[in-house]
């Protein structure tokens, strides 16, 4: 592959990002991501056959960038610190890719394979990373669970709010834009969820933390 088409390839996924965040996947064609681009619909069809191929690897990108920040620490328990910086990297994340999560089930409706790649990809990778990451917290003492099932569920929990929380703060609050600087008021919420299973020996070091988000 040639650096030319590199650059473009690149060029378009960067560009196209831009443009679902701003104005919403469905209300963009490959029309206007060409002309915003500056290249010939014909030179974006080289890179990408559809709209919906763009999309995809878009999410492709999304996919990579929850493995990156999710995963714990191998080598030792997570910390505090671990714990505000998967904060920090997760609402930024998601507000770079915030435009997935307007629509989701629209999305995913209308590209099959990111659809089927979605659910096995939350299936196989994003649960166990999760229940994971709440386990790594308990092995270290910061975190007390009764049982299995309840660190699922606050999993669950915890990417529901996660994956949503730019959404809904739109929706709630039409009249007020969001900003990355929504994604802090998103963090008290996780930890809101997680302060019930904090152990009484790391509950000032908890409560520090929070603070950070106010």
């Amino acid at each position: 592959m040639s650096k030319t088409r590199i650059k473009t390839y690149d060029k378009i996924i960067i560009e196209s990002l831009k443009l679902f965040n701003e104005h919403g996947e469905r209300a963009i064609t490959t029309n206007h991501i060409s002309a915003h681009l500056g290249i010939s619909p014909g030179n974006l069809y080289y890179h990408f056959r559809n709209k919906e191929e763009i999309v995809f690897q878009i999410f492709r990108e999304y996919e990579a960038f929850i493995r990156e920040q999710l995963t714990p620490p191998a080598d030792r328990a997570p910390t505090v610190d671990d714990l505000s910086r998967y904060l920090d990297a997760i609402f930024q994340g998601f507000w770079r890719f915030r435009f997935m999560f307007d629509d989701l089930p629209g999305l995913l409706s209308r590209n099959p394979q990111m659809q089927a790649e979605y659910h096995h990809f939350i299936g196989t990778e994003l649960q166990p990373m999760m229940i994971a990451f709440l386990k790594g917290f308990q092995q270290s003492g910061f975190l007390n669970f009764e049982d299995e099932e309840t660190i699922g569920l606050l999993a669950v929990n915890i990417w529901i709010v996660v994956k949503f929380w730019y959404a809904f703060e739109q929706s709630a609050k039409p009249k007020v834009p969001i900003s990355p600087e929504t994604g802090r008021r998103g963090a008290r919420q996780v930890l809101a969820l997680m302060r019930p299973y904090v152990s009484a020996d790391h509950l000032e070091s908890f409560k520090a933390l929070d603070a950070r988000y106010r």
